[in-house]
């Protein structure tokens, strides 16, 4: 098993912690996990700039391309990612929405459908949950299958010593997410993920790469023809029917509305 660590923070402080305790606990599952680690921090990524060549051209056209690539190539190797990610203002830290913005065409081209993850967040106060939530919100726009949420309320600035109760909940979410990434289930996705890949999809239905606006997307979506989703990824029947009806809704759409670039 291939777990990533992803420090989403500026510094090593209560949340990154928080999650080489966490590692502690994976590595007593199992003492044959590989662990892998980036931190944000240290890879000096430019700010997005908006210029949306990865929506229109494709991710490869990013004037950052060689910084993201092989962050997206660590995450594709592995069998799961921990996003450690500590609460500034109840979200996520700069660093880590600025990588997020990188990586926002994923949100109409997702891909990482067999990947799980585990989002890490220590607040002195309130709003640990807020943070996790966020990132999961915007992890299964990417195509994660499941996202387990550990939020903490350490209490403290950067001096984190975790309570019994906190070592507890730590070690029972983290055994839990264990147990899944190890089962290689795979989840069935919620309507708010069914949703995004069946409008684009079908908003894409004769679409041309030469048409006025061309986008990535038209090249993407021919391969899910006919998928309500990704393959592999089991669907209840009231679901698949579910995928049908957006499906409809955005084929529907597409011929009213224009979805326009101008760079």
């Amino acid at each position: 098993m291939r777990i990533l660590a992803i420090n989403g923070g500026p510094h090593k402080g209560n949340t990154w912690r928080l999650t080489k305790i966490v590692r502690k606990i994976l590595y007593r599952c199992d003492k044959t996990i590989v662990f892998n680690e980036i931190h944000l921090a240290d890879i000096d990524l430019p700010f997005c700039t908006g210029c949306s060549n990865c929506f229109r051209r494709g991710h490869a056209t990013c004037p950052h391309y060689k910084k993201i690539q092989p962050i997206m190539d660590m995450i594709e190797e592995s069998d799961a990612v921990i996003f450690s990610v500590p609460c500034f203002q109840g979200h996520l830290p700069g660093i880590l929405k600025n990588f997020t913005d990188h990586m926002a065409f994923m949100l109409h081209r997702p891909r990482y459908f067999t990947k799980k993850a585990l989002i890490i967040s220590t607040t002195g106060g309130v709003f640990a949950d807020s943070t996790t939530k966020a990132l999961a919100a915007t992890l299964s726009g990417w195509g994660f299958n499941k996202c387990w949420q550990l939020p903490i309320t350490a209490l403290s600035w950067n001096d984190y010593k975790p309570t019994e109760k906190d070592l507890r909940k730590t070690s029972d979410i983290t055994k839990k997410f264990y147990l899944d990434v190890k089962s290689g289930k795979m989840h069935v996705p919620g309507i708010g993920v069914l949703i995004p890949f069946n409008l684009f999809q079908a908003m894409c239905v004769g679409n041309k790469v030469e048409a006025e606006y061309p986008t990535e997307d038209n090249n993407f979506w021919p391969n899910y023809k006919g998928m309500r989703y990704a393959p592999g990824i089991p669907l209840t029947l009231l679901k698949r029917f579910a995928g049908w009806v957006i499906y409809l809704v955005g084929k529907r759409l597409s011929k009213t509305m224009v979805i326009t670039y101008k760079k």
